[in-house]
């Protein structure tokens, strides 16, 4: 039915004060946009995104998301005092969850860079890592230069791309992009890519789960040293500082050494 403007502008005001006074009575459990988490207390839960397909850091087991980097996350929360609920957003949802407020904060082995820094605020480091070539086991390539003409498999939208970008041309043809890491290496062993280029954790991981095929590991003494970072929304002062106070304290108690060692030995 048609409804006539004035009473529809009343309608909405009193849907939304309603809708307000519900929301601060429910005790704030919806998803922050960035710095209400003062206003909601201990009891609002934080909302986790993350891209459940990138093992050791994480994955789907069953119905439930594992790995090193949601260890991390869930002792940060506990050190610092705060809920969280983890979702399996995917790689891009992720970030356009953080920006419209749906995801409070993610963790999915995501590097800090100046450019996503313009963007996104970051907690202190909690990992270092560095690029790896995945190449076939007889190959004479030594370095990332050694695969020009080659189509190399990428996970989009990473670091393992910028790289190869940086090395050949934004427009570089034989560049080949995926949604996860995962196809890629796939793709690899099937012969649809020469190389793949991605976290050496990541491949590593890889490697001893796959010691029944021929392949070889290689680092290119130009990849830069990268570290991972939470995010957040950026201005949202008040989730970092407890992300990062939560990060201080499993750093100095030495629960993420332990993390780590469990996921990657010491």
């Amino acid at each position: 039915m048609k409804i006539g403007k004035k009473w529809l502008a009343t309608l909405a005001l009193t849907v939304g004060v309603g809708l307000l006074v519900s929301a601060c009575g429910a005790g704030g459990q919806q998803a922050s946009g960035g710095g209400s988490g003062a206003a909601a207390g201990d009891s609002k839960v934080y909302v986790v995104g993350t891209d459940a397909a990138y093992p050791p850091f994480e994955k789907m087991e069953a119905d439930k998301i594992t790995g090193f980097d949601i260890e991390v996350v869930q002792a940060v929360a506990d050190a610092a005092g705060f809920k969280i609920e983890v979702k399996n957003t995917g790689w891009d949802p992720l970030f356009d969850g953080i920006d419209k407020g749906n995801v409070d904060l993610g963790i999915s082995a995501v590097t800090i860079t100046d450019e996503r820094k313009q963007k996104y605020d970051f907690s202190d480091p909690y990992f270092e890592a560095n690029q790896l070539i995945l190449l076939p086991e007889g190959t004479s390539v030594t370095k990332l230069a050694d695969l020009k003409g080659k189509k190399i498999g990428v996970q989009s939208a990473t670091t393992g791309e910028q790289v190869v970008k940086k090395a050949f041309g934004d427009t570089y043809e034989g560049i080949k992009g995926y949604d996860d890491t995962p196809s890629a290496v796939d793709d690899f062993f099937v012969g649809r890519v020469d190389a793949v280029v991605a976290d050496n954790a990541v491949l590593q991981d890889y490697a001893k789960k796959m010691k029944d095929r021929k392949f070889k590991l290689i680092k290119d003494d130009s990849f830069e040293v990268e570290h991972y970072g939470i995010i957040v929304k950026k201005g949202n002062a008040d989730l970092l500082n407890k992300i990062n106070q939560g990060m201080k304290t499993i750093k100095e108690n030495g629960k993420l050494k332990e993390i780590n060692d469990k996921y990657f030995g010491q």
